[in-house]
């Protein structure tokens, strides 16, 4: 079983502690700890402490945020389906989400969550996440544009080889996932372009400090920092 999301029936199977670890081994694998590690890695130096973690799936980062000494709150569809750590949850839609309910963060953490809402949705959640008066917001989707990723490893017992090369996604049309809790698009795809989500993040009122990518599992990372008053 591996999702992206928890929907209501992944859900419960969380609850039977063979899946749930089995869960976390298929889907917290070496391919994924880098892009992990860079949500944490962004918050370093901004002097941000409560913060904001939208779509906290098995709780990972959150593990990682609570141990840094960050005062993290989840939010989510559903509630989490970790018991540990023990941190606040909200419980919202973030299609209905109201600004007030998410105020008081100075930072909000979004990554590896928009993609499965519409990219009209998408931009609205930027906008709302702007009122909400947090300072800085750390976010990422899937990036699928022309990328060439080359892995060599090698000692005296043992070596490694990888190579990944994406250069024709442009040329393609996204097809959303059969499962609607599935992605709804990825940059890099036809019409989907990384200069038109930087555009729909500085309309939301964001100024962006930081660009980042991670590889093997392709996302573009932003952070950004709120300035003026999100587009009409």
């Amino acid at each position: 079983m591996k999702r992206d999301v928890i929907t209501p029936a992944s859900r419960d199977a969380m609850d039977d502690e063979a899946r749930r670890l089995a869960e976390w081994h298929a889907y917290h694998s070496e391919k994924r700890i880098g892009q992990q590690w860079m949500q944490l890695n962004l918050l370093d130096g901004l002097g941000a402490q409560r913060v904001l973690e939208v779509g906290p799936y098995l709780g990972f980062v959150t593990a990682l945020l609570d141990n840094a000494g960050y005062d993290v709150t989840t939010l989510d569809l559903f509630p989490p389906p970790f018991e540990r750590p023990a941190r606040p949850f909200i419980e919202a839609d973030l299609t209905t989400l109201q600004s007030d309910t998410i105020a008081g963060f100075e930072a909000i953490l979004c990554c590896e969550t928009l993609e499965h809402l519409t990219r009209e949705q998408a931009d609205a959640a930027l906008v709302t996440f702007h009122r909400s008066g947090a300072r800085y917001l750390i976010v990422s989707v899937p990036y699928e544009g022309p990328q060439m990723g080359l892995a060599i490893y090698a000692n005296a017992f043992t070596w490694r080889f990888s190579l990944s090369l994406k250069k024709f996604k442009m040329m393609k049309t996204f097809r959303p996932d059969a499962d609607p809790w599935g992605h709804k698009w990825e940059l890099g795809h036809r019409g989907l372009l990384l200069r038109g989500w930087e555009a729909a993040l500085r309309n939301a009122g964001w100024c962006i400090r930081q660009r980042a990518f991670t590889h093997p599992c392709r996302s573009v990372f932003h952070l950004c920092e709120r300035t003026g008053t999100a587009a009409a």
